[in-house]
C-alpha cells in the first residue's frame, strides 16, 4: 500500500512515537530539494525544518519542492497538521479543528508551468471524514468545520486585518492553503487537522507572544499524535479500494 504523506510544522512532532524511527531522505526536485523523513507506512515533512537555529519562516517555506517529494515517493494522500489562531471566541486554546474551508487572497504558489490548469479548490471530504473519524476514536473533542484564512507572514496580524478578516473566517494562519493548492495540483487528496494555539491579536487583551503559541503547541501535541497513531493504523488495516 502506498504511504500517508504527513507535514507538521510548530506542533512538534519528531522524534516521538510514530515519528520515532523514520530514515532521512533528501530528495531533488524541479523546484529544488526537499528533507523528508521515511517508513514503510509514513512520509514525514518538517514544515519549518528541523534545525531550532534555523528556521524555515513560514513565508520562505519551499512548498513546492516539498509536495513534489511526497508526489515523486507516491503518498496516496497528505495529512496536514497546522498551529492556528482562533478569530472566534468559542474557539479556544487547546481545541482541535478540521476545516472546511480557506481563504487565501493573492498569487500563492503553484506548480502549473505550462498550460493553463483552473482547479476548483477544495480540500478532501474523504480525508477530513478519516481526520475526523480518528479523533472520535480518541475520544477527543474535535470541532467538524471551519474557514482557515492564509496570511503572509512571518509578521502577526494587525488589530484591524484581524478584526476585518474574523468577519469571513474562523482560523488564522500561515500555510495550510499553500499546501492544499499545491496538492489539488498534484492530484494527491489534503485535509488538515489545525491545533487552536492563540487568540488571534486583539481577542484578549493580553499581548500576543511566540512562547505563549509553542506552550499550546506543545500541550496539543500528544492528542496530535494519538490522532495520528490512530489515523494510520486505521489505514494500514483498512482493505484497498482502488481510489486514491
Amino acid at each position: 500500500m502506498k504511504p500517508l504523506g504527513i507535514i507538521s510544522g510548530t506542533v512538534l512532532l519528531q522524534g516521538k512515537g510514530i515519528f520515532a524511527d523514520l530514515r532521512k531522505e533528501t530528495v531533488d526536485t524541479e523546484f529544488g530539494r526537499a528533507t523528508l523523513f521515511c517508513s514503510t507506512d509514513i512520509v514525514f515533512i518538517v514544515r519549518h525544518g528541523t534545525d531550532p537555529r534555523r528556521h524555515i519562516l513560514p513565508h520562505l517555506i519551499n512548498h513546492k519542492a516539498n509536495l513534489s517529494a511526497l508526489k515523486g515517493l507516491g503518498v496516496r494522500e497528505i495529512l496536514g497538521i497546522h498551529s492556528t489562531g482562533t478569530l472566534k471566541r468559542r474557539l479556544k486554546p487547546g481545541m482541535l479543528v478540521v476545516p472546511d474551508d480557506f481563504i487565501l487572497l493573492g498569487a500563492g504558489p503553484t506548480v502549473v508551468r505550462e498550460k493553463a490548469t483552473h482547479i476548483v479548490p477544495v480540500l478532501s471530504a474523504e480525508v477530513r471524514r478519516k481526520w475526523l473519524e480518528a479523533t472520535r476514536d480518541c475520544d477527543l473533542d474535535c470541532v467538524d468545520g471551519g474557514i482557515y484564512w492564509q496570511t503572509v507572514g512571518p509578521r502577526f496580524e494587525t488589530r484591524a486585518e484581524i478584526a476585518m478578516i474574523s468577519q469571513f473566517a474562523d482560523l488564522v494562519g500561515m500555510t495550510m492553503a499553500s499546501e492544499a493548492i499545491i496538492a489539488q495540483e498534484l492530484e494527491i487528496p489534503y485535509a488538515s487537522l489545525c491545533s487552536v494555539d492563540n487568540f488571534a491579536h486583539g481577542l484578549e487583551e493580553k499581548e500576543l507572544t511566540l512562547e505563549k503559541i509553542l506552550w499550546h503547541a506543545r500541550r496539543n501535541a500528544e492528542a496530535i499524535l494519538r490522532v495520528l497513531k490512530q489515523y494510520i493504523d486505521k489505514e494500514i488495516r483498512r482493505p484497498p479500494t482502488g481510489k486514491v
